[in-house]
């Protein structure tokens, strides 16, 4: 028999984890569109839009608790070899920036209401 013929069984773990990544690029994109139709009035495209979205991020949560389902024994053990390392300057640098980044442009949220 040749090995093209073999048929592999159905891996539950790739699936899980492409929809996990599929989904989640459709996160941004999706949500960028809907700020921009954030003051149309709800017609097609906005609609259209907002349920990409909200489907996208309802797919990403069930993939990402399936993929924690399926890769448990794995994330405990990284999390237990990973208590020895210490957060770099970069690291944490980098997390600041990030932060105070995000959060100056958001802030604008509060003076508008």
């Amino acid at each position: 028999m040749n090995i093209d013929q073999i048929k592999k069984p159905f891996n539950k773990r790739a699936f899980v984890a492409n929809a996990m990544f599929f989904s989640g690029v459709l996160l941004p994109f999706s949500g960028y569109l809907n700020h921009r139709l954030q003051i149309e009035p709800i017609i097609g495209s906005r609609h259209f839009w907002m349920s990409v979205h909200d489907m996208a991020a309802i797919l990403f949560t069930i993939s990402v608790v399936i993929h924690v389902y399926y890769n448990w024994r794995s994330l405990v053990k990284y999390i237990n070899k990973s208590k020895n390392i210490r957060i770099s300057r970069e690291a944490f640098s980098a997390f600041i920036v990030v932060l105070a980044i995000v959060g100056l442009f958001s802030i604008h949220a509060f003076h508008a209401s």
